[in-house]
């Protein structure tokens, strides 16, 4: 009896965290392009102060076309993360963890240049990853997980 009684006990207090965790939570989807739009994600999802940035490619937002170069390709990923950052009040700085894709690892120290021009100190947990063909012709997707600072 005591084991079904903590059995109760353990699934309505996950319910009930499920439930307040469903409320607690914010989307942010960023203007898009035109043959993006209707797409089945959102640019970022806030719970609390926890902010997961989805894959954001190195697309021109005007045109909807990768960068011509590198340099370009890594601003309009990181452009578009920090776009989502703020749309939930957030920072670069507040970002902790970041992974990368790119389509071609020559392109590291390139894309190392422009990362560094985002942020005013310590860098969060990073993680570049050499992947295949990248959505969009792209050559990063950038992804993150940002907490709120407390002032």
């Amino acid at each position: 009896m005591k084991l079904r009684a903590a059995s109760v006990a353990v699934f309505v207090l996950f319910t009930a965290c499920s439930i307040s965790a469903d409320g607690d939570r914010k989307y942010v989807v960023l203007p898009r392009p035109a043959e993006f739009k209707g797409v089945p994600f959102s640019d970022g999802v806030l719970v609390g102060e926890v902010l997961y940035v989805g894959g954001h490619v190195g697309i021109d937002p005007k045109t909807g076309k990768a960068g011509i170069t590198a340099e370009e390709d890594a601003q309009f990923a990181l452009d578009s993360v920090k776009q989502t950052l703020e749309a939930a009040g957030m920072a670069m700085d507040d970002l902790v963890s970041v992974q990368i894709f790119c389509t071609s690892a020559a392109d590291y120290a390139i894309f190392n240049s422009v990362y560094r021009k985002y942020f005013h100190g310590d860098y969060p947990a990073r993680t570049f990853v050499q992947a295949g063909k990248i959505l969009g012709e792209s050559r990063f997707e950038v992804q993150g997980i940002a907490v709120r600072r407390t002032k």
